[in-house]
């Protein structure tokens, strides 16, 4: 029994093994099957990725083609006005000659990422004219009162020949994101020079809708206010702006503003010194005012530009220029200063501690505590009736004279008009006394206690000060009407009787 039940046995667990055998040889099967699946799903994840990344490079290939057919269409139909669909970075050549990848700018402006067209600028009159020497730009910003701008391109274009005009071009950069006011302006450009804006050596144009970044929640540096520190981010986002526009237009960028007087053959002087320079340099300085008169290589401004942006938060554009040209240069010397003829336009003086403070509204950094120590000029815009300068002493003086200058020789005609000069005496009682009685010193009295001593003339004050009036608490210079211009003070200097200086 036990022999015929070997073969049943046997055959009992051949029976049992050939469906284990099935099940092993189908999972090797199916294993081998799920490898492949998977290999091929990687190879096509992989060609879909690439598929994506070839349809966006095409999509943006199509889209400068598309930009580009735009910008020959329009400019064979002559449309110079009105042109907001923008000037492709591609058509300015900025995408072969910047060393800065737009990615950069993403970088250094990252809500630019937000919107296609941000950096493409508002071409509003120009006949993209390229090749010339010289390219000079003109930002333009909203004042509150008087504008400059005709008048500066008045004087920029007054007596240049035509050979000199088919050789420049300027560009007008309206820095106003408001579309009423760019248009306001540009067709007063418009109307004022019809035949450069034609010929293609005057251009207009504004930034994109989109291009400024929130300036709403600035760090305060330096001790400037709110509003100061948002102006000048802004100026520095401005220059930015404009010379990359400019770049590739010309051998030379100057830059300027839009309340400059040139001097005659201002262009060909500008060439001769650029020419005599017999070592390298990165900025050439026609003006020691701001960022005014400064002359680069158009081959450099990216460069420049770069530097810029990523400090557009933190200092003013002429800081900014010092710190590349001390890093770049290894010299903080100024190429111009040295050779090109220098106009003093400031004189110190020493005068005794004291408090300052004015009404009128600072350009850039040139305060009212340095041309008191004798560092700068103060440089402020267009004073109005009410408006002050005032120098309070720290400990109360005997001032024997006093003199202030104002304008300079770059900018003569930015000088103080219809403004007094008043002091106020530091007895209470004689100020009480004054207001209820009037002066007996001969020196109309104010309200406020303040003595009438003098008054500016031709841009100077100078005189002094009747000694029985005592100590001395305060010199304050007063606008008693509206200026057409800004107002420098290039020199101020109060000169003390020393024996009476430590009195109290």
């Amino acid at each position: 029994m036990r022999l015929r039940h070997g073969p049943l046995l046997t055959a009992l667990c051949l029976g049992a093994a050939f469906p284990l055998l099935w099940y092993a040889a189908w999972q090797r099967r199916q294993g081998n099957d799920l490898g492949m699946y998977q290999s091929q799903f990687l190879e096509l994840r992989q060609r879909l990725l690439y598929a994506e990344k070839e349809s966006k490079r095409r999509s943006h290939e199509l889209s400068s083609a598309l930009r580009e057919i735009k910008r020959v269409v329009a400019k064979r139909m002559n449309l110079t006005t009105n042109h907001t669909d923008g000037v492709n970075w591609k058509v300015l050549n900025l995408t072969r000659k910047l060393p800065m990848h737009l990615t950069n700018i993403y970088y250094y402006l990252p809500h630019l990422q937000e919107y296609e067209d941000a950096i493409f600028p508002n071409v509003i009159f120009g006949q993209q004219r390229t090749g010339v020497s010289l390219v000079m730009g003109v930002p333009t910003v909203k004042r509150e009162k008087q504008r400059y701008l005709i008048n500066t391109l008045h004087s920029l274009l007054y007596e240049l020949s035509e050979e000199q005009k088919n050789d420049c071009i300027i560009i007008v950069f309206v820095a106003e994101v408001n579309a009423e006011y760019v248009n306001s302006v540009a067709e007063s450009v418009k109307t004022s020079f019809p035949r450069e804006i034609q010929s293609g050596v005057l251009e207009v144009i504004s930034p994109p809708a989109f291009y400024y970044p929130d300036l709403s929640n600035l760090k305060k540096t330096f001790g400037d206010s709110e509003d100061r520190v948002r102006w000048r981010t802004k100026q520095n986002l401005d220059y930015s702006f404009l010379m990359l526009y400019a770049q590739p237009k010309g051998t030379f960028y100057l830059q300027l503003e839009d309340d400059i007087i040139a001097k005659a053959d201002y262009i060909q002087s500008i060439k001769n010194f650029a020419a005599e320079q017999s070592q390298e340099w990165m900025m050439l300085e026609f003006s020691q005012l701001g960022f005014i008169g400064k002359l680069f290589k158009s081959e450099d401004l990216p460069f420049i530009v770069e530097f810029f942006l990523m400090f557009y938060k933190d200092k003013p554009i002429d800081w900014l220029i010092d710190h590349l040209l001390w890093v770049k240069v290894c010299n903080p010397e100024k190429d111009a200063d040295k050779d090109f003829g220098r106009n003093v336009l400031h004189k110190a003086h020493n005068n005794p501690p004291a408090k300052v403070d004015t009404s009128l509204r600072i350009y850039q950094q040139y305060t009212l505590e340095k041309v008191y120590e004798g560092k700068d000029c103060f440089w402020a815009s267009a004073p109005v009736a009410g408006d002050y300068i005032r120098f309070t002493f720290l400990n109360p003086l005997k001032v024997e004279k006093y003199f202030f200058r104002s304008g300079n020789m770059e900018h003569p005609g930015d000088k103080l008009f219809n403004t007094t000069v008043e002091v106020l005496p530091a007895d209470e009682k004689l100020r009480k006394e004054l207001v209820d009685n009037g002066s007996k010193f001969n020196y109309p009295a104010r309200k406020d206690g303040y003595l009438k001593i003098g008054a500016f003339e031709n841009g100077i004050a100078e005189g002094s000060i009747n000694q029985s009036i005592g100590k001395i608490q305060a010199i304050r210079l007063s606008v008693n009407s509206d200026s057409p211009v800004w107002a420098i003070l290039s020199e101020g200097s109060v000169t003390v009787r020393r024996k009476f200086q430590s009195d109290h």
